[in-house]
């Protein structure tokens, strides 16, 4: 059974850093892409960061580069998502999720990703 076992996450005032971690069991990470999708109260689904991890090639969303880095150890099958000048408007439920394309997981309004892990709430105070 494919899981994505996702924690971290939590409150913190602005320009303060969190981490998240994404726990991949029933497949590899090697050869796969995994990442961080969210979503705010009333607001569409929005790709945060995506790796993929046998390149270690990185995407991230515009309203995120600079701030937050993705990294990945394959030997533990975990991703994590370093959250570093948080702002009040990064409030919001993070998903991580994972698929073979990047592209595909930094699209969630499509929904096409494979496997998603449940969310974690970020909040984000001024």
């Amino acid at each position: 059974e494919v899981q994505l076992q996702a924690s971290g996450g939590g409150s913190v005032q602005a320009g303060g850093s969190l981490r998240l971690s994404c726990a991949a069991s029933g497949f590899s990470l090697d050869g796969n892409a995994i990442g961080w999708f969210r979503q705010a109260p009333g607001e569409k689904r929005e790709g945060v960061a995506c790796i993929a991890s046998g390149l270690g090639s990185t995407m991230y969303g515009d309203s995120v580069k600079g701030r937050f880095t993705i990294s990945s150890d394959i030997s533990k099958n975990t991703a994590y998502l370093q959250m570093n000048s948080l702002k009040p408007e990064d409030t919001a439920v993070y998903y991580c999720a994972a698929d073979p394309l990047c592209v595909v997981v930094l699209t969630p309004e499509l929904d096409e990703f494979d496997y998603r892990g449940q969310g974690t709430q970020v909040t984000v105070s001024s």
